[in-house]
């Protein structure tokens, strides 16, 4: 459970206006952020088995189910690329982390300093909600 609180809570810190990104999919709210996987602590980058430096990015994906009350998390099938403004793509990998009830879907990608990465998925999850998904997201490294 600790894990997940501060997952989540680097999430917040990440991108403050994290709350309003989300996008409604049918039956579905699908949460997203993008972020430096130096906000991440050392203990959670090593519990997901994730890469912690100032030249590697985080996607973090989260899907709800509005047509349940309180809106629990689903699982979905996540699929998608990044491409960045010279339209070098790179296919994403997602990898399901379940914390408590928790769901998440957690993506690793290089970043270069100032790169801007537009980011084009597919969510499916099921007959809940399946659609397109795409937002872009400048980066910073941290050296």
């Amino acid at each position: 459970m600790n894990k997940w609180i501060t997952l989540i809570l680097v999430s917040f810190l990440a991108l403050p206006t994290w709350a309003g990104q989300f996008k409604t999919i049918k039956d579905v709210e699908v949460h997203y952020s993008a972020f430096n996987s130096t906000f991440l602590t050392p203990q959670v980058a090593r519990s997901y088995q994730l890469k912690r430096n100032g030249y590697s990015a985080i996607i973090n994906i989260s899907v709800l189910d509005n047509s349940q009350a309180g809106k629990p998390a689903t699982e979905a099938n996540i699929i998608g690329h990044s491409r960045n403004l010279i339209g070098n793509t790179r296919e994403l990998s997602f990898k399901q982390v379940k914390e408590g009830d928790a769901i998440y879907y957690l993506a690793e990608l290089p970043i270069s300093n100032e790169e801007t990465l537009t980011f084009d998925l597919d969510i499916n999850a099921g007959n809940k909600g399946t659609g397109k998904l795409k937002f872009s997201q400048k980066f910073y490294v941290e050296e």
